[in-house]
């Protein structure tokens, strides 16, 4: 059996997906319900970073760690074969997190009161993060087209006029799996660089990209890549999120002693001996496991949209990126509410509310499907009978 079709009880194991619902969702008995919300996969990583980890364990000595070069290398490797981008070395910076190096990335290079800027409906702590450091948060609300997205430029040109000072980029996007084309992405890069405004590229969903469809690096296209700072991550590609790993790619050699005097005065540490191992095996030796990973994730995609798309008032399209669904029920005349509460009481099954990603997914959800193919069957029933 592979591990792709494998079913793993992952209650009371500590997991946020399993064992947060009553709490997320305000239910008091979550134990019949189906969690298909956040994201991270219910599949076991591969074998080769649980031996790394295991072989890592046999020395009994875990004091402070260092990234060694060659932890760098296996990443700058991996985004040269996969994405076609040349980085250094000493651009990198690893962090725990993504949201953590944005946190910081928006602390060091923003004030408070200046403008951030963010693209709607998208992730949520692009909003929670800014604003929670005292930030003002500038919405361009993207265009919905033919069951996806694109950008409404007159919008994003004029808030960068309007003193903008920092634009996180979600590349590819969360939650409409929108892979952002070579030519948007050029446009975008040469509109900042025109404004003086800096770029945080999220790139963490860049190796989850469906055929024919390719990820273009912000750093590709953009005349100036001292105006970027990218963030990659091993976490979403092979389900490593509790081991907390990811990396800041800063061109430029001044943004980097900023960010390193910050983290000094902040306190922040790198990474531990177990992340820096899980990280480098997993770019050195996980490609073969994320190939079989997207063709299972494309017959998931494929069997969801096949099924929901004959529902009355429902549309969903496949994203041509992420492991994620963006499911629209407009079409059914039910509010976020009822909605939610028929998926919570009838069919038992947890999906994350479209407002969530602000009040441009209103009326939508997201459906997370990297998990067994029956376990997609299941979530699509219970979608059924939520509607019946």
């Amino acid at each position: 059996m592979s591990i792709f079709s494998t079913v793993f009880n992952r209650r009371n194991t500590y997991s946020a997906k399993w064992d947060m619902l009553e709490e997320v969702y305000s239910i008091n008995n979550a134990s019949e319900v189906l969690p298909m919300w956040v994201a991270d996969m219910d599949f076991a990583i591969p074998s080769v970073i649980i031996e790394a980890l295991q072989t890592r364990m046999e020395h009994p000595v875990f004091g402070y760690s260092m990234a060694p070069e060659e932890t760098k290398s296996s990443l700058t490797k991996w985004v040269a074969d996969k994405h076609q981008v040349t980085i250094q070395n000493e651009w990198i910076m690893f962090r725990q997190g993504v949201i953590p190096g944005i946190a910081e990335v928006i602390e060091a290079f923003t004030e408070v009161g200046d403008k951030v800027l963010i693209h709607t409906p998208v992730y949520p702590p692009f909003t929670t993060i800014p604003t929670n450091l005292g930030r003002e948060v500038v919405t361009s609300q993207l265009i919905e087209m033919d069951n996806s997205y694109e950008m409404d430029w007159h919008s994003f040109e004029n808030c960068l006029k309007n003193d903008v000072k920092a634009f996180i980029l979600c590349n590819p996007h969360n939650p409409g799996g929108k892979v952002w084309s070579k030519g948007d992405l050029t446009k975008m890069a040469a509109l900042c660089q025109q404004y003086n405004v800096l770029v945080l590229s999220d790139e963490i969903h860049s190796d989850l990209i469906f055929e024919p469809n390719k990820h273009t690096p912000l750093l590709n296209v953009a005349e100036d890549p001292n105006n970027i700072i990218t963030f990659f991550a091993p976490t979403k590609t092979f389900n490593l999120a509790g081991i907390q790993a990811a990396a800041m790619v800063v061109p430029d050699e001044q943004k980097r002693k900023v960010l390193e005097n910050l983290a000094m005065s902040r306190g922040y540490m790198g990474l531990n001996i177990f992340s820096l191992t899980a990280l480098q095996t997993a770019y050195e030796q996980g490609g073969p496991w994320l190939e079989e990973l997207l063709e299972v994730l494309t017959v998931n995609m494929d069997y969801v949209i096949e099924h929901l798309s004959k529902l009355e008032g429902i549309k969903v399209s496949k994203p041509e990126g992420t492991y994620l669904v963006w499911i629209d029920y407009r079409g059914t005349g039910l509010s976020e509410k009822e909605m939610m509460d028929r998926l919570l009481t009838v069919g038992k099954l947890a999906l994350e509310p479209g407002s969530k990603y602000g009040k441009a997914g209103e009326g939508f959800l997201r459906m997370n499907l990297a998990c067994p193919l029956s376990t997609v069957q299941d979530g699509v029933e219970r979608f059924k009978k939520s509607l019946e």
